[in-house]
């Protein structure tokens, strides 16, 4: 016996399924972000990877000619009953030994520089505009900023330095208040005001996130500097300051190099 075919039913509003989808727009392919990046955006390689390859490649070179041209014997044996005068620590930890000359160690080698440290992993939290990215200063505005704050740390450091090392208050002051007053409240008073000042004056001209960065980083960059210059040249027997050329007793700082 035959079986009745079906036949489609005519087509009515009633019976239509539910439309879910809509026509936008129609452009001729290809479109206009095909094989394109983000905007102002360079690809990592090889542009970026070339250039530090390079720089790698330089490090690696004036390493090896300092290694060819300056001789680092082994000294002698330590004595442990004569003490190497000055005791200077290598240079990249020079910057911390001369901070330990103005304060407690634990406000000036360790509450102090996890301070720095916790500052630069959060710069991308504080500075999350994308305005400017990838450009030196971001503005002129910018690069003024960085230039006026790097001055400032370059000549108000060095005075902080010389004075706190010929006049220093927690031992002018000892025993007439408390050690911790001194050692600790005072220094990082003094510190807190010579790094904040150059901010409170930007804070009159309504700055950006990243002019704020700018000029944390530039103080925190350029004294890293000066007390570490600071440190390894100018300190002589007794890590008292001395010209470079003037070290008693024929210390030369750059026999530590």
């Amino acid at each position: 016996m035959a079986k009745k075919t079906p036949q489609p039913e005519s087509f009515s509003p009633e019976t239509a399924p539910t439309k879910t989808y809509s026509l936008v727009e129609l452009v001729k392919a290809p479109t206009t972000m095909a094989d394109r990046g983000p905007d102002n955006t360079i690809f990592a390689f090889p542009a970026v990877a070339l250039i530090e390859l390079l720089l790698t490649l330089g490090v690696i070179v004036v390493l090896l000619g300092m290694s060819l041209a300056v001789n680092a014997p082994l000294e002698e044996i330590a004595n442990p009953n004569t003490t190497t005068d000055p005791a200077k620590a290598p240079w990249y930890f020079m910057g911390l030994q001369e901070m330990l000359e103005h304060g407690h160690p634990t406000l000036m080698a360790v509450a102090l520089p996890t301070l720095m440290v916790l500052f630069v992993i959060a710069i991308p939290y504080l500075d999350n505009d994308h305005r400017g990215s990838g450009v030196w200063f971001t503005s002129a505005r910018g690069k003024r900023i960085t230039l006026l704050t790097a001055l400032y740390a370059l000549i108000v450091m060095p005075i902080y330095i010389v004075v706190d090392t010929k006049y220093p208050l927690r031992e002018i002051l000892r025993g007439q208040f408390p050690d911790f007053l001194l050692q600790t409240v005072i220094p990082g008073l003094l510190i807190s005001v010579i790094v904040l000042l150059p901010l409170l004056i930007l804070l009159r001209s309504k700055p950006t996130s990243r002019e704020i960065v700018l000029v944390m980083f530039t103080m925190l960059f350029v004294s890293a500097i000066v007390f570490t210059l600071a440190g390894f040249l100018f300190r002589g027997p007794g890590f008292e300051l001395y010209w470079p050329w003037n070290m008693p007793g024929g210390y030369s700082p750059w026999d530590n190099l």
